[in-house]
Order: C-alpha cells, then structure tokens, then sequence
C-alpha cells in the first residue's frame, strides 16, 4: 500500500497549481486589455501582466528554495474563470458595460488567487519555509493591490456610466400599449360614443 500524501506533497501539488495559473493569465490578460475602452482600465491589465511575468519568477524561486523541479499542474479553476470571461468579451454589450464586465471577470481571478496563495503562504509558514513563505506573501500582496485597483476603477466611473447606459436604454423600451397609435385608440373612444348615442335615440 502507497503511503499517504503530506502536506508537504499537497503544497508542491498546489504551487504547480498557480504556477500554470500564472502562465495561462500570461496570455489572457492582453486579450483583456485589447477589448478595455477606459484608458485606466487598459493600463492596469497591462500592468499586473507585467507583476504576473513577477510571480512566476518568484515561484521559480520558491520551487528552487525547496528543492523541487519547476513544473506546472494545469489549474482547471483558473481555466473555468478565463473561459467564461473569453464568452463575455464575444457578448454585443456597449463599451461602458463591457468594461464592467472585464473588471468583474479580473476580479474573478484575483480572488482566485488570492484565496491559494493565502492558503500556501499559511502552509509554507506551518512547515517552516521561511523563504517560500516571504516570496509567495509578496505575490499575495501584489494580487490584494489589483484587486484593489479594480475595485478603485469600477466604483471610480465604470459601473455609474455602464448603469447610466443602461438606464437610458430602458427609457427607449415602451410597452406595447404605448407604442399603439393614438388616432386608433380615439377612434375606438368615437365609436363607442356614438354607438351609446344610437341606443338612445331607439328607446325614444
């Protein structure tokens, strides 16, 4: 019988893990920032590609500070996010909406993120890894200022212009009642008049 896994083992396996993570980011955070119209919103994708260019660097280190081989496990979580942002950026939506949704699916991301370098800079400490532990709390840090940037950027303009677009489309949808021509509805009002008219004249 093989001997049960570590928790050794289970941090190697999740350090592979955001390993791939970074490197399929690599190639979609351009993509995102093709599709931005905000300036701001541009800047910052191209931004944190350049920090996430950083945190593979720093995991390389961790991987040699512990003696392992670098190598990536394929993140089906990172995956899942980058492929439902992929379908949103093919949506029609105006480019203030689009915006909002590129942020929300960054966001995505970074929580991701956030949430496993969290948890291996906790086992990293437990297991004594001081090394390990400062360079993966540094790319944590880095992940909590994007979020951040984003949150700044969403409730900075975005989102109010996209909800102003999208009031003002609202205002342009009438109901079918309001969209029935005027003249039909007063000649029904005429016809009803003068046929009251009529059954009065008969009971004279």
């Amino acid at each position: 019988m093989a001997e049960a896994g570590t928790l050794h083992d289970a941090f190697i396996d999740e350090l592979r893990d955001a390993y791939d993570a970074e490197k399929q980011l690599l190639k979609a955070l351009p993509k995102m920032a093709r599709k931005a119209s905000a300036r701001a919103l541009k800047e910052a994708f191209e931004s944190h590609r350049a920090e996430t260019e950083g945190h593979v660097d720093k995991l390389e280190q961790v991987f040699a500070s512990l003696d392992e081989k670098v190598r990536g496990k394929h993140c089906d979580g990172i995956a899942g996010i980058i492929e439902e942002g992929k379908s949103v950026m093919e949506e029609d939506f105006d480019d203030d909406t689009m915006d909002a949704c590129l942020i929300a699916g960054g966001q995505r991301a970074e929580h991701y993120e956030m949430a496993a370098y969290g948890t291996l800079v906790a086992w990293a400490q437990a297991m004594g890894h001081d090394e390990a532990a400062g360079l993966l709390e540094e790319i944590l840090d880095e992940e909590k200022a994007a979020d951040q940037k984003l949150t700044g950027l969403a409730e900075g303009g975005i989102n109010q212009a996209a909800s102003e677009a999208a009031m003002a489309g609202e205002g342009d949808d009438e109901s079918d009642e309001d969209k029935a021509p005027a003249p039909k509805r007063a000649t029904a009002a005429k016809k009803s008049a003068s046929g009251g008219k009529k059954k009065t004249a008969k009971r004279k």
